[in-house]
C-alpha cells in the first residue's frame, strides 16, 4: 500500500532542535538529481502515522514538496530514532523513479500447518523474519508468503527455495535457514521409549 506524504523546503539556517519543538521533524530527500540532496521538514504527526503504516526498505511513499513543484515515488531509508527517548528526529527518503531495480526488506508471512507440527508433535522454528529482496519499484510485494505445509520434523527451508514474485531476487546466502521443524522433547522421549521396547521385545 503506498502512502502519500507532504513535506515542506527547509528553511535556511533553521535549527534542528528549534524545528521538533515546533513540531517538525528534519528530513532529506537523495536520489531526485544525481548526487544532489534537499533538506525537507515534515509534520510529526504525519510521520508517527507513516511509521504506523511503513517500515524502512519495505514500501513506495510517495512524496510530494510544493514550494518546489516535486513529487515522486520514494523509499524511507533511514529512521534515525532519538537514542533514549525513543522518538523519531530525522528521516532519509530516496527517489525512484531512475532506478531500474531496488534493494528492499520484505516481511515473510509463514502460511499452513506443518506436517511435523499437526502430526508429529514437533515444534516450528522461524530463523528469519524478513529477507533482502531486489527488484523493480513498481512491483515491490507486501510481503513473501511461506507455505509450511509440507515439513516434517527435522525439514527445513532455505532461502533459494521460497517462491518469489515474478522478477524479483532473494538477496543474501541462498542456503540460510528461513524457518524449521523441531522435534519436541516429548517425542524424543516417546521414540526412545519406542526404541527401547521394540528392543526388549527382539530380545
Amino acid at each position: 500500500m503506498e502512502l502519500a506524504v507532504e513535506c515542506q523546503k527547509r528553511a535556511e539556517g533553521s535549527k534542528p532542535n528549534a524545528l521538533r519543538r515546533s513540531g517538525l521533524i528534519p528530513a532529506v530527500l537523495y536520489g531526485h538529481k544525481g548526487s544532489e540532496s534537499i533538506s525537507l521538514t515534515i509534520k510529526a504527526k504525519t510521520v508517527e502515522h507513516l511509521l504506523k503504516k511503513h517500515v524502512v526498505n519495505n514500501a513506495l511513499i510517495d512524496l510530494s514538496i510544493p514550494e518546489l513543484s516535486w513529487s515522486g515515488k520514494t523509499l524511507l531509508r533511514e529512521v534515525q530514532v532519538h537514542p533514549w527517548k525513543g522518538f523519531p528526529y530525522h528521516l532519509s527518503f530516496f527517489s525512484v523513479a531512475t532506478q531500474d531495480s531496488l534493494e528492499v526488506e520484505l516481511s515473510l508471512r509463514f502460511v499452513g500447518e506443518a506436517i511435523g507440527v499437526k502430526l508429529e508433535s514437533g515444534m516450528l522454528e522461524t530463523v528469519l523474519t524478513q529477507i533482502a529482496v531486489k527488484c523493480k519499484p513498481d512491483s515491490i510485494p507486501d510481503a513473501i508468503e511461506v507455505d509450511v505445509s509440507n515439513l516434517k520434523v527435522g525439514d527445513a527451508l532455505h532461502i533459494h527455495e521460497l517462491v518469489l514474485p515474478p522478477g524479483a531476487e532473494a538477496l543474501g546466502d541462498p542456503t540460510q535457514v528461513v524457518v524449521t521443524v523441531l522435534g519436541t522433547k516429548a517425542s524424543a522421549e516417546e521414540i526412545a521409549e519406542e526404541e527401547a521396547a521394540a528392543a526388549a521385545a527382539a530380545v
